[in-house]
């Protein structure tokens, strides 16, 4: 079900999981939880993973709350803590208020990198960066933007968007220290970003 480097290549495969549908929209909370289906979902993708893999691997998550919850039922199954890697979290949005960072995404999700500031495209390395260090297999529970992101880095494309990963879907990469290779695209869905 999910595909890893080929041993030959001694390269880190580094599975990004979409946490399971958030309680509410970026336009609604600032850090909402999962759902009841997206409790669903994090068992969902726990089980699958751990069928398929032979071995367990290191498991992260980025500091939000959907992602960490998404996480947890993965880490239990395998008695494994979750490390919070702020680096794999959302994309920052510039402003405080909901609804005007509801907008400000939306905008933002339209276009390509070339027309972001500055910080945006610090926020994009730091994110390309802590890819390239995972030392070994690693289960990274994130958002939508930053798997989109990875996924940018592994095609180059310039777009923001390139993908819509559904919620507990997982999308494979493996890493050689300084490439990203896109190995296996999780399933897509028509999902609100949140």
């Amino acid at each position: 079900m999910f595909l890893s480097c080929s041993p030959q290549q001694s390269m880190p495969t580094i599975h990004m999981v979409r946490h399971g549908r958030a309680a509410a929209g970026f336009d609604s909370h600032r850090d909402p939880g999962l759902d009841a289906l997206g409790r669903e979902q994090a068992v969902a993708t726990a089980n699958a993973l751990a069928a398929a893999m032979a071995t367990p691997a290191a498991v992260c998550a980025s500091p939000l709350a959907r992602a960490r919850e998404t996480a947890a039922p993965l880490a239990a199954r395998w008695g494994a803590e979750v490390a919070i890697e702020p680096r794999i979290a959302e994309i920052p949005a510039p402003m405080a208020g909901l609804r005007e960072r509801a907008a400000w995404l939306r905008g933002v999700m339209a276009g390509g990198w070339a027309e972001l500031p500055e910080d945006l495209l610090r926020w994009r390395q730091a994110l390309i960066d802590c890819v390239l260090e995972f030392p070994g297999e690693t289960v990274a529970f994130c958002h939508f933007v930053a798997i989109n992101v990875i996924v940018g880095a592994a095609t180059g494309a310039e777009p923001l968007i390139v993908f819509r990963p559904d919620n507990g879907s997982v999308t494979t990469f493996c890493t050689d220290g300084g490439r990203i290779d896109l190995v296996e695209l999780g399933p897509e869905a028509g999902t609100t970003v949140n």
